[in-house]
């Protein structure tokens, strides 16, 4: 990791921005010969080799023959390129190159529909586009002006840069598109800006950084501007950086046993997949941290993830001390605030669970607001407001969303919460899957947390509603619904005949109502968006599917 002087040199760089770390990095005079980046293998560079591990000087090169290329296809400052790719690395190499023209690069997930992610780069008003030639055939025969991939781009290119370059970004400028879970239905387009992406790591390193980002694993979509800050944090701490392309839990544990991560950054559902795994069979001793972003994470999960390898404490007498078991930093955010806006931070034997999701960062603010606009008392549930200089200055050609999220000078996030009297923040649903019952409002989320903490057989739960054609019975609906709870078993569990009665003692105990029924399903049975989250509006569904095949014997 970087010494106090380079750190002192980062905090008083005033150019420095998410668009040109790169370039920042050679005016440091950081030694070319150093490996910064390791690959699994997935990015086929200019020369036809696929890299496992950059240095430098590579990463110098490579950004300045697809920027050479780009120029080339004559891409100019403020022009958009699409970039659909399952590599993380290619995602990596194209954000550094495009934005070092002064261009911005618009991420899709390559597990979009194809038509959903060819009219998704089309509304970005993009000039061409970089994908993979698994779909090539998805972009090619549009109105893009190029489709090319990595195979296009060889070392010559690296003689066509321009003049001047490279590009020298203003805090507003726009540097990456990228875009939300899509959930229901076309994902958002969430543009960020040299200043934006990068906020929080330098505010992050004007305060302190712990040991613990010695070596980092980014399990994050390589689509996720989330991934890109993540991988500049790195960079400019001159710690070594895993980009994994893959978030399936396994997947991502066979890096854990290759790199020997310090911290690994991820979303809630591969810690899930990762904490149900058999973790007896799997070296985790390197870990010291995990950050979770997005979606919350379940106690059940970070508890399984705490009890693994170990991080420093001081002790009674001021000096650090090893001790068994490492940091969880739970974080709620989203594409829009850039980063996450709270953490809540859990080490073996944590109590701060029950959805807490704990304060707004330093440099944020949040309010629990009423339906029209006022924040409301500690206790009352209402909408998640949100204010950040870390947040997207709007949506990508679609101001009229943008403007609909906005309430009371705050930014909506879509959830649904509550404080305590301490100021401590509670994420309780989003506000389309909360489900209005003749017992009261079923809060899915908050209902599957307390479900996983309380019942160890279960593996996962998927709490969703059954309405009447044509009735809305979420939190902005007027009407009812029956909630389901679909239940998913460890190996080996012992399986209670009534799941129904079994499951309504625990949601008793604490006073939250009962669901109509309760299923067993199989891991087959859950429908995950391109993210990982599950999909609540497929899953209302599966649930009709379910009771059909259970009311069937």
């Amino acid at each position: 990791m970087i010494t106090k002087e380079e750190r002192a040199q980062i905090n008083a760089d005033p150019e420095l921005g998410a668009g040109n770390v790169l370039h920042r990095l050679r005016a440091y005079g950081r030694p070319t010969d150093r490996p910064v980046l390791w690959t699994d293998g997935t990015w086929r560079a200019p020369d036809g080799s696929h890299p496992e591990v950059i240095t430098l000087g590579e990463l110098y090169e490579y950004v300045e023959t697809y920027a050479g290329f780009y120029h080339g296809k004559g891409i100019r400052p403020r022009d958009v390129v699409g970039v659909l790719t399952a590599s993380s690395t290619e995602f990596a190499i194209n954000f550094m190159a495009i934005n070092s023209l002064g261009a911005i690069p618009s991420f899709a997930n390559a597990k979009l529909r194809p038509e959903i992610a060819r009219e998704y780069i089309r509304r970005q008003g993009a000039s061409g586009a970089v994908t993979d030639t698994e779909r090539h055939e998805v972009l090619a025969g549009g109105e893009l002006g190029f489709v090319v991939t990595a195979e296009d781009i060889r070392p010559e290119h690296r003689a066509q840069l321009p003049q001047g370059w490279p590009y020298r970004h203003d805090p507003t400028d726009p540097i990456i598109i990228s875009h939300s879970s899509g959930t229901t239905g076309m994902p958002k387009a969430v543009p960020h800006t040299h200043q934006t992406l990068l906020y929080a790591q330098l505010h992050r390193l004007k305060l302190s950084v712990g040991g613990s980002m010695g070596r980092l694993l980014v399990a994050l979509p390589g689509n996720h501007n989330a991934a890109m800050s993540v991988m500049m944090f790195g960079l400019l701490l001159d710690s070594p950086v895993y980009l994994q392309s893959s978030q399936r839990g396994s997947d991502v544990l066979d890096a854990i046993e290759k790199f020997k991560p310090t911290t690994v950054f991820g979303f809630s559902g591969t810690y899930g997949q990762i904490a149900t795994s058999d973790l007896s069979t799997r070296d985790m001793s390197s870990i010291e941290a995990y950050y979770n972003t997005g979606d919350a994470a379940h106690e059940a999960h970070i508890r399984v993830l705490v009890a693994q390898g170990s991080h420093e404490e001081i002790g009674p007498d001021f000096k650090p001390v090893r001790v068994p078991g490492s940091v969880f930093t739970d974080g709620l955010g989203s594409s829009e605030t850039g980063y996450s806006i709270f953490h809540n931070g859990h080490k073996p034997g944590s109590a701060s669970f029950g959805r807490c999701i704990g304060k707004p960062m330093s440099f944020a603010q949040a309010a629990v607001l009423s339906e029209d606009g006022r924040p409301l008392p500690a206790g009352e549930v209402g909408r998640l407001g949100v204010r950040s200089p870390t947040l997207t200055p709007g949506y990508w050609n679609d101001s009229l969303t943008w403007h609909k999220l906005r309430l009371g000078g705050y930014w909506l996030t879509g959830d649904l919460a509550m404080q305590d009297a301490e100021g401590n923040f509670y994420h309780l649903d989003r506000a389309p899957d909360a489900i209005r019952t003749e017992a009261g409002i079923v809060f899915s989320t908050r209902t599957e947390e307390l479900l996983l903490a309380s019942l160890p057989e279960l593996a996962d739960c998927t709490v969703t509603a059954i309405a009447e054609e044509g009735v809305r019975a979420d939190w902005d609906g007027d009407g009812v619904a029956e909630a389901y709870v679909l239940l998913q078993f460890t190996d080996g569990a012992r399986e209670p005949g009534d799941l129904t009665g079994w499951v309504n003692e625990v949601l008793a105990g604490q006073g939250f109502p009962p669901v109509t029924r309760a299923l067993r399903m199989d891991s087959t049975d859950v429908s995950t968006g391109v993210t990982g989250k599950v999909l609540k509006r497929v899953m209302r569904e599966r649930a009709r599917e379910l009771v059909a095949r259970a009311d069937q014997g």
